[in-house]
């Protein structure tokens, strides 16, 4: 269906749930369900993620290439706009995250 997030079309929502918003900031709660993933998404702001539970994922981008993040708990990782990417809980527990887009006038 050309509606569903692909690599072709990574229109996926960046988080699971909107908690917060303001005009400067959009907080997401991001949750993957064990061995789960994060269609595909596009970044189109600046963000911090705040994990809550850490894990192993595997991050592809658009042009194929993969890695692996072994995130901590309570870890906390800034990323810059433009990123478009799928994310695969690699763990058989659930992955959660806080991710903050920061809005900049946008």
């Amino acid at each position: 269906m050309a509606n569903e997030p692909s690599r072709e079309n990574p229109n996926g929502p960046i988080g699971t749930e909107v908690i917060f918003e303001n005009d400067q900031v959009k907080v997401w709660d991001m949750r993957v369900a064990p061995r789960g993933k994060k269609p595909w998404h596009h970044h189109t702001m600046d963000y911090v993620i705040i994990n809550l539970t850490g894990g192993k994922a595997e991050i592809e981008n658009m042009q194929g290439q993969s890695y692996i993040a072994d995130d901590k708990p309570g870890g906390v990782i800034w990323k810059d706009a433009g990123e478009k990417h799928e994310l695969r809980n690699l763990t058989d527990q659930p992955y959660r995250n806080i991710l903050i887009e920061l809005k900049h006038g946008k």
